[in-house]
């Protein structure tokens, strides 16, 4: 697998689509900080990584939906930065998702953190991806 982010950008995706409660990818310290800034921001339930069955154990998610209308919290993740392609920004041309109302995740010098965040902090990085 050449972009694990990718992967489970996809996961998140596909099991929404079907869904399904609850997600599984083999977890990873970058992944793990995903998991965290998406139940933070309220986009997930929760996550937990279960060791065993690969190297650093495997992430679960559990996925959020409208309890009356049955629709998910995430309505679209974008992969923005890509292994063939990369995206960097700088504090000042950090975007805007949906006019404030999505969140881009940052991947800084500081560690991963939403691009309202890193605004505030006066800090640049690469561009992961969009949520919304």
């Amino acid at each position: 697998m050449t972009d694990p982010i990718a992967d489970l950008l996809t996961r998140i995706r596909n099991a929404i689509q079907a869904g399904h409660k609850v997600v599984e990818a083999p977890a990873s310290n970058l992944k793990k900080e995903i998991a965290r800034i998406l139940y933070e921001k309220g986009y997930i339930l929760g996550y937990k990584v279960v060791e065993g069955g690969h190297k650093q154990g495997t992430l679960k998610i559990a996925l959020k939906y409208n309890s009356k209308s049955k629709q998910p919290a995430i309505r679209e993740l974008q992969r923005i930065s890509r292994p063939g392609l990369r995206h960097y920004a700088g504090a000042e041309e950090l975007p805007r998702v949906l006019n404030g109302l999505g969140i881009a995740i940052i991947s800084t010098s500081r560690g991963l953190m939403t691009d309202k965040e890193a605004k505030k902090e006066n800090i640049g990085g690469e561009v992961l991806c969009y949520v919304y």
